[in-house]
């Protein structure tokens, strides 16, 4: 247990009824009592109390509830006063619990306690951190679940199987006479794949799934004067962007927040996509193309009206581009207008009219089709880059200890295991050697 205590206002800045502040460590206790006139407070009791700063003036009535160590979230001594809400009335019982003898607290530093006292693992943390911000309910169920332990249980299952191969090959080196039978290599390599493909599966699917943790990007491209900043327009249900008839008004990339269903979504209006000699809007259709490499979903936006051209090719050729990486709705805009379009062949596309909304609902019902699909509850997923690249890490290094098997050259097969059980602990907790030498002597019996 520390010997510091810290504090820190744990809600939002800004005016609501209620603020909290909350203190870790082993003073807690001692300045609650302190800065409340009061001797007595109760385990998990709430409890109405007056609160005094430095000077014994009275600042606030406040609920004040103490958690008793190790059966807090940090695993120290916690304590909460509720206070009314406000910046004013916050911050001075803050200012007070640190004259006290509390320090400001660094951000993240309570969940770092908890992890260091044994209380949630790193991939719990990282679903608390990420759980603040989640942009759809999708997400926030599946967070939920982390911060439960469903990833730390995927983890080290996979962990726990890596471990008895890592000490097996271990026991094998320090105590075998003779090579390994071919039938015990082919069970090791049989659960090293195993292992490999379910990681395989979890990164592809997580990857898939990425719009579900950090917001979907929808990119509106086509060449100009097609409707991408009228739909842009029609889907915030405000005009944002400028409209006119002159082609190049969106020079620039146009980026707005709306909510789909259960998914807060990006939306981006790109600058037409043609050829310009106009130094700006050059740069403006680079990032149109910058826009469609980073999107989640594409909405290649077509004038039914106007002939298709090399233009509408261009778009075209870029939807084929990219339609493999990323989910891409054809629409065919000014439905109401008399057809002159053809020459595009896709198997499917939706009509459009923006100007008598003909259609837009169905496309937004489109749009949401597409999101809900991305959510398997049932799945594990990686919330996080930092957890992706930890799994590319271990099934690289998996993949590298097949040959080493093959050759018995234990030593570098074992070296490859131990690289692949360091990349994946990474994601809940280090690892550590006494693991193996657990599983060596638990599951080997060596030397009874």
């Amino acid at each position: 247990m520390s010997s510091t205590t810290i504090a820190a206002v744990a809600t939002a800045h800004g005016v609501g009824s209620i603020a909290i502040i909350r203190l870790s460590g082993s003073h807690s206790l001692s300045i609650a009592k302190k800065i409340t006139h009061n001797e007595v407070l109760h385990v998990r009791n709430a409890s109405l109390r007056s609160v005094y700063n430095s000077e014994d003036e009275l600042i606030d009535e406040a609920i004040v509830i103490y958690f008793q160590a190790p059966f807090s979230f940090s695993g120290e001594d916690i304590v909460e006063i509720q206070c009314h809400g406000g910046s004013i009335v916050a911050s001075e019982i803050l200012d007070t619990v640190l004259t006290a003898g509390a320090v400001l607290a660094e951000p993240g530093e309570f969940s770092k306690r908890a992890f260091f006292n044994g209380k949630i693992d790193l991939s719990e943390a990282e679903a608390i951190s990420q759980l603040i911000e989640a942009k759809s309910e999708d997400a926030a169920k599946i967070l939920a679940k982390q911060m439960k332990g469903s990833l730390k249980e995927y983890i080290e299952n996979n962990r726990d199987a890596l471990l008895e191969i890592l000490a097996y090959s271990e026991v094998s080196i320090d105590y075998a006479e003779e090579d390994l039978p071919q039938d015990i290599i082919d069970s090791i390599k049989m659960k090293l794949q195993n292992i490999a493909n379910e990681l395989h599966n979890t990164l592809e699917s997580s990857i898939r799934r990425k719009g579900l943790m950090q917001g979907f990007k929808v990119a509106i491209v086509g060449k100009p004067n097609v409707g991408k900043s009228s739909l842009l327009n029609k889907l915030l249900n405000f005009n944002r962007a400028i409209v006119s008839d002159i082609a190049g008004t969106t020079r620039d990339t146009i980026e707005e927040q709306i909510k789909i269903g259960t998914h807060l979504i990006k939306v981006v209006d790109t600058a037409g996509i043609r050829d310009s000699s106009d130094e700006i809007e050059r740069i403006g259709i680079e990032r149109s193309i910058e826009a469609i490499e980073e999107s989640d979903i594409v909405i290649a936006l077509f004038d039914l009206s106007r002939e298709y051209d090399d233009e509408d090719r261009v778009v075209l050729e870029l939807v084929e581009k990219y339609k493999e990486d990323k989910d891409c709705i054809v629409v065919l805009n000014k439905n109401d207008l008399e057809p002159r379009f053809d020459g595009l062949h896709v198997e499917k596309y939706l009509p459009l009219s923006i100007n008598s909304s003909l259609h837009v609902d169905t496309l937004i019902d489109v749009l949401k089709e597409i999101m809900d699909s991305k959510n398997i509850s049932d799945e594990i997923m990686l919330i996080s880059a930092r957890q992706i690249e930890a799994v590319k890490q271990a099934t690289s290094a998996i993949n590298n200890a097949i040959e080493p098997l093959d050759d018995q050259e234990l030593e570098i097969f074992s070296f490859n295991v131990i690289e692949a059980i360091n990349a994946i602990s990474s994601i809940t907790r280090p690892y550590e050697n006494d693991e193996m030498l657990d599983k060596m002597f638990g599951s080997f019996c060596l030397g009874k």
